[in-house]
């Protein structure tokens, strides 16, 4: 074996820990992009770029509020046809906090739904969980489990879905972060609302550690560890 061979080697370091790979863009398929601005613009969405380097290219970005990812789109930045791009996520902690807002923008958004219990077949548009959708949140108001859907005006389609606990090993445990004052007030309100049970199991007792409580339920929330009781 050549030593240029053996230099290409992966060492144990390397296999320990990769390198820090963020997924920052995704390119969204438009026929017309002045009408796709504005209506990325509509969601409230920040603008980051608008420019062009001749008449036959341009590019816009949009970053989604709280989102450490952006879209773009414009004139010859992909061959997709427009319409093309499906199943888009939007991971939101209130469904349905998100939904009222993108209809007092105009934006049409579905009815909250949720998966049939494992049907995949169906005449519904196909989702993360087959292509049965049943009306409603998630009964049991389960992470991962309620969804909303709308489209922007070539057809690509956009889902919310609300993801209020991570499932364990989905989130680095040394870093609890929230990405919206939003984020942080909805986490908030479900460890209030905890709270009050666990006082009312521990006979209506006013409990004086309830700031080391909520951290340790919010924290725990968020990194899917074994919520406090």
């Amino acid at each position: 074996m050549s030593n240029a061979m053996r230099s290409e080697t992966p060492t144990q370091s390397t296999r320990t820990r990769p390198v820090d790979t963020k997924l920052e863009v995704v390119v969204i398929p438009v026929s017309d992009v002045d009408r796709a601005k504005r209506f990325y613009e509509s969601l409230g969405w920040r603008l980051d770029a608008d420019f062009a380097n001749d008449a036959d290219f341009r590019v816009i970005q949009f970053t989604p509020p709280g989102s450490g990812c952006a879209i773009i789109f414009g004139k010859n930045v992909t061959a997709a046809a427009p319409g093309s791009a499906q199943g888009l996520y939007l991971i939101v902690s209130d469904i349905e906090a998100a939904r009222r807002d993108l209809i007092a923008r105009g934006v049409e958004v579905s009815e909250v739904f949720h998966d049939a219990s494992g049907v995949y077949a169906g005449k519904d548009e196909p989702y993360l969980f087959g292509r049965l959708r049943i009306a409603g949140r998630d009964p049991e108001h389960r992470s991962y489990r309620s969804f909303a859907s709308f489209k922007d005006p070539d057809g690509n389609g956009w889902l919310f879905q609300e993801v209020t606990t991570r499932l364990p090993g989905r989130i680095d445990a040394d870093e609890t972060a929230f990405a919206t004052s939003g984020d942080l007030a909805s986490a908030l309100r479900r460890a209030a609302t905890a709270h009050g049970e666990h006082e009312k199991r521990n006979g209506g007792k006013y409990d004086e550690n309830w700031p080391d409580w909520y951290a340790e339920y919010m924290v725990s929330e968020q990194t899917g560890r074994e919520l406090p009781l």
